[in-house]
């Protein structure tokens, strides 16, 4: 799953190859790298960072040469399975999920290909989202983590006079806003687009989360529950959240209404700020509410880089993916997209760039978030489910406890057949 809205690109893009990790002409060794496409059209495509970053290695490293295909977020991680599947792995690639790799034994760990500086330069809490049974094997490429956004010319109007930092604070703004005509008082996207993160976030906001500190999965948690019977009844259940079924609202959805003027409240990642700029909104952004405070976590994303062992290409590839990590080619990636880095030196300068100030907010809660258990064979089975299920949780006579109960069986029946 990408962290931006992603443009196409097709396989025609991408250079003929010789043969993956083959030697090619006068001897040189050719590495492919898979990635996806963070543009949202052939202007911004990643295709152009990538193939701009593979020139300057290969002028750098004579007898290297990197063959780069960059294709869409809806298209990237089944290209990879496939690939895989057919025998034919990349050398590296570029997407949004590790561990079935890393499960079966195809992966590299970080420790296999990255000096010693590059490794320990990632960000504690994302470089820990990468590693399977205490091994690293996903390398996290971009982040996010996620804020309120509001609307001040609304919020003025309805007389809401600081941002909400609990849920009572938060309910009352909406109450508020409703009252002053705003079609949309708080944006609750459960719609399959995005329902794992706006679940998550209402989780870890009452406390709750996916997992405990050990791993496990704790869905269907008294925190898990309490939550979103909160949300049936004190959200959805006065009105608060606009004419249409949130369980059938998409992010996309609720990010358009808000930059239309029509939302009062919705949580945002780094790339809302864009959109909301283009419509000429007056907007700001503040911690997530928590159940008696401001939550204890934000929720992070990151999506990741993966070296497959089956070219044994190990002693090219590492090489490689220190410079891909070099601080000035993470800032470049990063900055171009409004995404945040994921290491220390590059988070440093970019907190030190005030041409940055609008990401500081979000890059102030990175070390501390907390991230989809994408270590876990399962997630992409559970991330399904959620997806198709979670939005029943706050209808009326939803019952958060059963569905999230329903949910934990599946998480736990696909862990024990995965383990």
């Amino acid at each position: 799953m990408g962290l931006t809205a992603a443009g196409a690109a097709t396989a025609a893009l991408a250079p003929a190859l010789t043969a993956c990790g083959s030697s090619g002409p006068g001897g040189s060794k050719h590495l492919k790298l898979v990635a996806a496409d963070y543009g949202d059209k052939k202007d911004n495509s990643s295709k152009k960072y990538w193939d701009s970053l593979a020139r300057d290695y290969e002028s750098k490293n004579k007898g290297i040469k990197i063959d780069v295909e960059v294709y869409s977020w809806t298209e990237v991680d089944k290209k990879v399975a496939d690939m895989v599947a057919a025998g034919k792995a990349p050398d590296i690639a570029q997407i949004g999920a590790y561990a079935d790799f890393a499960a079966a034994g195809k992966l590299y760990p970080a420790d296999q290909l990255l000096s010693i500086p590059t490794q320990a330069d990632f960000i504690s809490s994302i470089a820990a989202a990468g590693e399977v049974h205490r091994v690293q094997y996903g390398l996290p490429f971009v982040a996010s983590t996620r804020l309120l956004f509001f609307n001040k010319k609304l919020f003025a109007k309805a007389g809401v006079t600081k941002a909400p930092e609990s849920w009572d604070e938060l309910q009352a703004a909406a109450i508020k806003l409703k009252a002053a005509g705003v079609k949309i008082p708080y944006g609750l996207p459960l719609g399959p687009e995005e329902a794992p993160a706006e679940t998550m976030m209402w989780m870890l906001a009452g406390g709750g989360g996916y997992t405990d500190k050990n791993g496990a999965y704790t869905i269907d948690s008294a925190e898990n529950v309490k939550a979103f019977e909160w949300v049936r009844d004190e959200l959805v259940g006065k009105d608060l959240v606009g004419p249409n079924d949130p369980g059938r609202t998409n992010r996309q959805d609720v990010f358009d209404a808000f930059g239309a003027g029509d939302v009062g409240m919705l949580n945002g990642h780094p790339t809302l700020i864009q959109q909301a700029k283009a419509k000429g909104l007056d907007f700001d952004m503040t911690p997530l509410p928590g159940i008696k405070g401001k939550a204890r976590s934000t929720m992070g994303v990151a999506d990741w880089m993966m070296a497959f062992k089956q070219n044994n290409n190990r002693d090219s590839v590492g090489p490689f993916l220190d410079f891909v990590y070099s601080r000035d080619n993470v800032l470049s990636f990063t900055g171009q997209y409004n995404l945040l880095p994921v290491t220390t030196a590059a988070s440093g300068a970019m907190h030190d760039d005030r041409a940055h100030g609008e990401l500081w907010p979000f890059l102030d809660q990175l070390q501390d978030a907390s991230f989809y258990p994408a270590d876990k064979v399962s997630w992409a089975k559970v991330s399904v489910a959620i997806k198709e299920k979670i939005g029943a949780v706050v209808r009326k006579g939803g019952d958060p406890a059963s569905v999230l109960s329903e949910i934990q069986r599946l998480a736990d029946a696909t862990e024990n057949a995965d383990g």
